[in-house]
């Protein structure tokens, strides 16, 4: 028997490439033959982690494919050739009315993606989801099968490593607090309700803070010039920072700087920045939607309403409040724990045995 993952797209830094290649890690500690093929590929990846799905030979009955699905793709229609017993393991999927007013093409794309989850719904026998939101999605979709409730593997080591020097020295201690969000410039992820909050924490609260917004752009250029526009209208553009698709040492370097991680998305299947976050001991103020309350579980500063000023409040109350940024801190610690790699990987295992 073979475990073979199967991916729309394999690239550098995205959170579901990175969970297939944590996956390919704990399946082969188990003795367990297994590949990644792609139907696209990062060509800044080794060509060694992942082979193009088109090189793919057919599966015995006795071989599983685990098919990571997250967005529109011709997989959706072709996964039943490759033979096989079929797993998907599902991260949710963006609604298109997010993307309608900056991009016909990731709109389409993420239509045809919902589109293929519903026809796959009687071709798949089991299914792992990354979160409880996650799964109620697929039973929306049509989805019949058993479904377990997986986290994200998040190889805790790997953050071990040093940050950039040059991003930290660039930002020496000098008495600012640092805001900081990180994920894709998106429109589901509502970085102008930061933006507005910030504006607001600094008229009322700290004008000695900065914003470092870290996340690529690609694919969203207009909704990024949207956001400096804005930050430029509110006159805090010199404050808010875009770093851009950058390295993973300088991503590091962002967290080390932060005093407080804000997170007013409105759409995540599972969010690993709220558990690097934790890792990284920065207090979290989030807006309390989709997954976010579940990844959280309990920990955090969570926010039913995400008006600016009332957000800003909260983001001053964890800064200054030192008693409550212990507790919040603290909150966190103790959630970690649930996601930490060995605990993470024998749940996965354990849904594998399911199909296997």
């Amino acid at each position: 028997m073979q475990v073979v993952q199967v991916l729309p797209t394999i690239s550098r830094g995205d959170a579901v490439s990175n969970h297939a290649l944590a996956i390919d890690g704990v399946l082969k500690q188990h003795g367990l033959t297994t590949r990644i093929y792609a139907e696209n590929r990062d060509k800044k990846l080794p060509k060694r982690m992942a082979s193009d799905v088109r090189k793919m030979h057919a599966l015995s009955s006795e071989d599983i494919m685990l098919y990571h699905g997250s967005t529109g793709s011709q997989l959706n229609y072709d996964l039943p050739q490759y033979g096989g017993r079929k797993a998907m393991i599902y991260h949710n999927i963006t609604p298109p009315q997010y993307f309608e007013r900056y991009s016909r093409r990731a709109c389409e794309l993420v239509r045809r993606g919902y589109e293929g989850m519903r026809y796959l719904a009687d071709k798949i026998e089991y299914c792992i989801a990354d979160s409880a939101y996650n799964k109620e999605g697929l039973r929306e979709l049509g989805y019949t099968c058993r479904i377990d409730v997986c986290p994200l593997i998040i190889p805790f080591e790997d953050y071990a490593r040093e940050p950039n020097r040059k991003v930290m020295e660039q930002y020496p201690g000098d008495g600012w607090t640092n805001l900081l969000f990180v994920g894709r410039i998106a429109p589901n992820k509502k970085h102008e309700d930061i933006i507005r909050s910030f504006y607001c924490y600094r008229r009322r609260y700290n004008a000695k803070a900065r914003l470092f917004l870290v996340g690529s752009s690609g694919g969203m250029e207009c909704y990024l010039d949207d956001l400096k526009s804005y930050a430029q209208h509110l006159g805090i553009a010199e404050h808010v920072i875009f770093p851009g698709h950058i390295g993973f040492d300088e991503v590091l370097a962002y967290y080390k700087l932060a005093d407080v991680f804000v997170c007013m998305s409105e759409h995540e299947g599972f969010c690993v920045p709220l558990v690097e976050s934790m890792l990284f001991d920065v207090p979290i103020v989030a807006y309390a939607s989709t997954a976010i309350p579940e990844t959280l579980g309990g920990s955090g500063l969570l926010l039913e309403d995400k008006d600016p000023e009332y957000v800003a409040a909260a983001i001053d109350r964890v800064i200054e409040d030192e008693a409550l940024r212990s507790h919040v801190r603290a909150t966190q610690r103790t959630r970690l724990m649930a996601f930490e790699h060995d605990v993470v990987a024998k749940r996965f295992m354990e849904c594998i045995r399911t199909i296997a």
